[in-house]
């Protein structure tokens, strides 16, 4: 008698402890959450703000995030929905159940070659580059990719130059005006009061400029950030340092992103000093259209254009030349010129 070949009907499972249950994707709907502002963020704990709908006062409530958000990351600025003990009594632990949809996220990458994204802030409208006119010295090259990532995440740019009391601010203003970026200015002034010794001045522009907005401050250490935000905001009490005269560089005093409550309206997001700030998560293409009037005149240029200084037959090129006067041809060229800066600084040209 043959032997019998066995077949797929002769395949018995053998359910494991986990086998024998029946899996599903359903989960929870958490109908009763309620909605929190997170505003700090420290070694897997949220600190967030929460307001009741009667108009009852807001209160802190510390989070952990629940186990089905896996590796989803939370930031400053997140928006989220909340269960659990929310009283924000001490002893109190609320739970994270979801993420709301975000309005804008800022990314950024250890380098160019970095396929790891590193979620900033969420939610917010504007980007405030904060750079120091001297000690330590003024660096284009961070200023301009911060200015791609801010454009790439549908952000406005803020320049805020500080120290003006030892440098002049002009050339820098030259080479970020023509791109549209808002520009302010900031020296110090001897205060024996201030913890630093220092008081910053003036604030009116720099107030104006933020309010009603959640704006997030990235810059070098050292650039005198933290104390920009201590004069703007008296109660942040975040650290402040000195450069180092030997490197020129200055000290992580603040280690972690915080969200703070302008007074007259608007928040400020506070993050620690940067020394790099990779854009491999930007696409070229995505950056031209933040620039509405050169993406229109890129329309025409050859398939495969790179729109750099040696790209031939580049319609950018004649958008200057044709202009109708030299006042509006020295303007464009400023512009173009400008763009072809942090173009090449994110595709690593420059």
């Amino acid at each position: 008698m043959a032997r019998r070949v066995p077949d797929e009907s002769d395949f018995r499972s053998r359910p494991g402890k986990r086998g024998s249950r029946p899996r599903t994707k359903q989960r929870p709907e958490h109908a009763d959450a309620v909605t929190g502002f997170v505003t700090g963020v420290d070694r897997g704990r949220y600190t967030l703000l929460v307001g009741d709908d009667d108009g009852a006062e807001e209160r802190t409530v510390l989070a952990m995030k629940a186990r089905e958000l896996g590796r989803t990351r939370i930031v400053c600025g997140d928006r989220v929905d909340l269960v659990g003990d929310v009283s924000g009594d001490d002893g109190s632990l609320a739970r994270i159940v979801r993420i709301q949809d975000r309005s804008s996220v800022l990314r950024r990458t250890a380098d160019d070659t970095d396929p790891y994204e590193r979620v900033i802030v969420a939610n917010a409208d504007q980007l405030v580059v904060v750079t120091a006119l001297a000690e330590p010295e003024p660096r284009t090259r961070m200023i301009d990719r911060c200015v791609v990532a801010a454009y790439d995440a549908g952000m406005d740019v803020l320049l805020c130059l500080t120290k003006a009391d030892l440098a002049d601010p002009g050339p820098l203003r030259a080479l970020y005006e023509p791109l549209g970026v808002s520009v302010v200015v900031t020296r110090r002034v001897p205060d024996g009061l201030a913890p630093d010794g220092w008081a910053i001045e003036p604030l009116d522009a720099v107030r104006d400029a933020l309010a009603g907005r959640t704006s997030v401050f990235v810059g070098h250490s050292g650039v005198g950030k933290s104390t920009l935000v201590n004069a703007l905001v008296p109660d942040a009490r975040r650290a402040t340092g000195v450069v180092n005269d030997v490197t020129g560089r200055g000290r992580h005093t603040s280690t972690s992103a915080v969200a703070l409550r302008l007074p007259g309206g608007g928040w400020v997001i506070d993050t620690p000093g940067v020394r790099s700030f990779g854009l491999a998560h930007v696409q070229v293409d995505h950056l031209l259209k933040a620039f509405e009037d050169l993406d229109a005149v890129a329309a025409d240029c050859p398939r495969g254009c790179t729109h750099l200084d040696d790209a031939p037959d580049c319609a950018l090129d004649e958008w200057v030349e044709a202009s109708p006067d030299d006042a509006t041809r020295a303007a464009r060229a400023a512009r173009l010129e400008s763009f072809r800066r942090v173009l090449a600084s994110r595709t690593g040209a420059a």
